[in-house]
Formats: C-alpha cells, sequence, structure tokens
C-alpha cells in the first residue's frame, strides 16, 4: 500500500494520499468533540469550561512531543525518495529510539510543572480542580500519543495514509465507548474522559507498530540496524527539534491567548471553546494538507526533483482555498446548532452565543492564509529545513502575546480571541515567502550536485 510520488501527475497522487490523512482527522475531531459533549452533557458547563480550558496546554505538551516524533520520520520520507532501503531501516530504528527518550522527558517535565502553569495562565477556581485532573491523566499518556504519532508518521512516509486512517477510526470508536463507560456508566467525570483517550491512543498504537513490524519489510529494522547512528541523529533533531520548537512556540501563544480570555470567566471560556471545536473540525482539510505535502516534498527533494514540488505547491494552494469557502460557509450554519450539543438543551443561548459568535466571525476571515501556512510550512520541513518554519511560529507567538496584551488593556474580549487570525495572517505571509527562500536554496544544491 506504499505510494510512490515521485511520479504520476501531482494532482490525483496528493489527493489520493491527502483524502485519507482528511478523513484520519475528521475522524479524530469527531471523538474529541464527542468527548467534549458527553462531558458537557452529563458532567456540566464547568467541566466542559475546564476541560476545553486544558487545549492550549494539551497542544504545548503534545505538540513539543508530536513534533520531534513527526520530525524524525523526514528522514525516512527522504531515504524513501532516493530509494535507500538501509537508509531506511536505520532511520526508523533511531526515531524510535528518540522517541523513547522524547516521551520520558517530556512526561516528567509535565507532571512537574502544570500546577504551576495552571496558575500562570489564569484558570478560574470553579473549574481548576476539574482542569488539573483532565490534564494530569493526559499528561501522564504521552508516550501512547508520541508513539501513536511516530508510528503513523512513519507509514506516511512510504506513502501509506490509508492504515493510520483505520487504526484512527479504531481508536475514535473505542474512546468513545470508554466514554460512554467511565464517564455516564462508572461516574468517572473528566478523568473518565482523560482515561478514554489515553486508553484509545495506547491501543492504536501498539496495533500500528504489531501491523509495521508484521506487514511492511522496509519499516522493520534489522538486528544491525538498532542503535544511536550519529548522521541519522543529527538530521532527524536537525528537522524535528526546530518542529517541536515551533509547536511549542505557536502553543505559548496560544496558552497567553488562552490566558487572556480566562480572565472574561467561564461563560466566555465555554463560548471560545464550543466555537473553537466547530472551527477546528471545519478546518482541518489545513493539516492534512500539510501533512501531505510534508511526504510528497520529502519524497520528490530525496529524488532531486525540484520542478515537481514546485507543481505540487500550486495544486495544494489551489485545495486550500476551495476548503477554506466550504469551511467557513460550514461555520456560520453550524455554530448555533453546535452549541446545546456541547452544554446540554437547557443551555442559556443568548449568554453563551454572543462570546461563540466573535471567533467564529473573525476567524473565518483568515482560514485561506491558515491553508499556506500549513501547506508551505509544511513542505520547507519535508526538504529538510526546520529553522525557518521556527522563525514563523516565534512570528505566531508575537501576534497572539499582542492581540492578549491589547485585549487586557482595553478589556476587550474581541481583541483577545482575535490573537489566532492575527497569527495566521502573518505567519501565512512570512511562510509563502520563506519557501520561496528555501526553493531557491534546493535548487541550488541540486545544480552543484549535478555539475
Amino acid at each position: 500500500m506504499e505510494l510512490d510520488m515521485t511520479k504520476g501527475r501531482p494532482m490525483p497522487i496528493i489527493f489520493r494520499f491527502f483524502l485519507p490523512i482528511f478523513l484520519g482527522n475528521m475522524f479524530q475531531q469527531v471523538y474529541n468533540l464527542v468527548d467534549s459533549i458527553i462531558v458537557g452533557q452529563f458532567v456540566g458547563r464547568n467541566a466542559f469550561a475546564a476541560v476545553g480550558s486544558t487545549g492550549t496546554i494539551m497542544f504545548l505538551i503534545f505538540g513539543f512531543a508530536n513534533g520531534l516524533a513527526t520530525g524524525f520520520t523526514v528522514l525516512t520520507s527522504q531515504k524513501f525518495g532516493a530509494k535507500d532501503e538501509r537508509g531506511i531501516r536505520r532511520s526508523v530504528a533511531n526515531a524510535i529510539l528518540l522517541c523513547v527518550i522524547v516521551a520520558v522527558v517530556t512526561t516528567v517535565l509535565s507532571l512537574t510543572f502544570m500546577p504551576t502553569i495552571l496558575r500562570v495562565m489564569n484558570t478560574p477556581a470553579g473549574i481548576y480542580q476539574d482542569a488539573y485532573t483532565y490534564i494530569t491523566i493526559i499528561s501522564s499518556g504521552i508516550a501512547c500519543c508520541c508513539f501513536y504519532n511516530l508510528f503513523s508518521s512513519l507509514l506516511r512516509s512510504v506513502g501509506n495514509s490509508r492504515v493510520p486512517l483505520y487504526f484512527l477510526i479504531f481508536s475514535a470508536g473505542l474512546n468513545i465507548a470508554l466514554d460512554l463507560l467511565l464517564i455516564i456508566g462508572f461516574q468517572m467525570r473528566v478523568a473518565g474522559a482523560a482515561l478514554a483517550t489515553i486508553v484509545s491512543q495506547g491501543v492504536s498504537a501498539v496495533l500500528c507498530a504489531f501491523y509495521i513490524f508484521t506487514k511492511v519489510p522496509m519499516l522493520r529494522p534489522r538486528k544491525e540496524d538498532w542503535g544511536f547512528h550519529p548522521e541519522c541523529t543529527r538530521r532527524q533533531m536537525g528537522v524535528g527539534l526546530p518542529m517541536a520548537l515551533q509547536f511549542a512556540i505557536t502553543a505559548s501563544g496560544t496558552m497567553i491567548m488562552q490566558s487572556a480570555i480566562n480572565k472574561f470567566g467561564e461563560v466566555a471560556i465555554a463560548g471560545f471553546t464550543a466555537s473553537s471545536k466547530v472551527g477546528g473540525l471545519l478546518t482541518q482539510a489545513f493539516p492534512a494538507l500539510g501533512q501531505s505535502m510534508a511526504t510528497y516534498s520529502g519524497q520528490n527533494y530525496g529524488k532531486g526533483d525540484v520542478d515537481r514540488i514546485h507543481q505540487g505547491s500550486h495544486v495544494a494552494v489551489v485545495m486550500a482555498i476551495v476548503a477554506s469557502i466550504v469551511g467557513a460557509v460550514l461555520a456560520l450554519l453550524l455554530l448555533r446548532p453546535a452549541i446545546p450539543l456541547f452544554m446540554g438543551k437547557n443551555v442559556d443561548m443568548s449568554a453563551i452565543l454572543p462570546w461563540a459568535k466573535q471567533y467564529t466571525y473573525v476567524s473565518i476571515i483568515f482560514y485561506i492564509p491558515l491553508g499556506v501556512l500549513f501547506i508551505y510550512r509544511d513542505m520547507m520541513q519535508g526538504c529538510g529545513y526546520g529553522f525557518l518554519p521556527m522563525v514563523g511560529g516565534a512570528l505566531e507567538l508575537v501576534a497572539r502575546v499582542v492581540m492578549s496584551f491589547l485585549s487586557i488593556q482595553f478589556g476587550s474580549y474581541l481583541l483577545g480571541v482575535s490573537g489566532d487570525p492575527a497569527a495566521w495572517f502573518v505567519t501565512g505571509v512570512f511562510s509563502a515567502i520563506a519557501y520561496k527562500v528555501v526553493m531557491k536554496d534546493v535548487e541550488k544544491k541540486f545544480s552543484s550536485e549535478k555539475m
């Protein structure tokens, strides 16, 4: 089921690879939504707000760990494009060993500093305990998420995007079943939601690993492949660390933005959370396009085909524009009916809806820059360039910090939730320019190698 993206017409090849990733992302968002719906319906509005308030912390922790894990597999896609089978196996072995270290270190640091992080983020007293319980259990399962992402990314690096979809669908079904059992059946409240998440991801990680080691010989390291290989480690950390730092920097900005929003109270948090959940579902085409183009550019970089990389970028941008228009229309249509799903039929719509509308209205205008951001950032990373995407992450941080500062200064919720759109616009423009710079460098590199 491997897909060689170095040959054939770019449009059908990219779409064929993109579709399973997109469907997988949608399933992941759906089971996250179901998670939130069950918490909101059966535990209450404050519990829903508590889980929502930890979203940015999860983005920081898991973004850093998964950024490293995903970055480690860029080398695998390049070796696949170069048809270097020994290099593929060595890159897999090295990535697994590095991932063990990442999972352990990230788990220890997260559990140690979690109370401090929640306090710094101005988490309201009424939701603090639920937020702490939820995020502590989630942090204990970082390894499950980290290895699931590593194994899924390894499969995608050789063009297999279908099998990760199957495991994700299974994970979603298991998560929902465990939610119902633990939250409703055993009355475990937010602890049940967190436990359901890490158990389902852990099972999926094991199944994904089993599939790789039994069904995909090229990804199965031999005895002599195991160990830390200096060149592999240098190249994997060269992409993985900037990618992880980019996620961490971006997440830090999001946390500062969430901290500013938290000052407006539980109702504002609930409204923002509901709106961002809907928006998150409707923008899943963008990260799917980014992941697709990372593999596409990685394989073609390994082959040395710059023209084909350019052709693929044009196709992806057109797809992003179409997805932006569709997502914006659906966001306007679905926001109002979605809120009672999260918080029950008796929710006070007059209290929640105004807060939710503000974020939706301001964010949909900037969906196109968000799509461009994902495409060009991930294509640069696929070619092994991690520094400029990290700079883009720093620009996102600056944009969110500025908007959060203005929000606090003027007491404006709208300015606070404008942090995301401002970050998308600034970094989208930067990423488009940075991509041009990177591709010129790639062209020079390949030209000199041919001489």
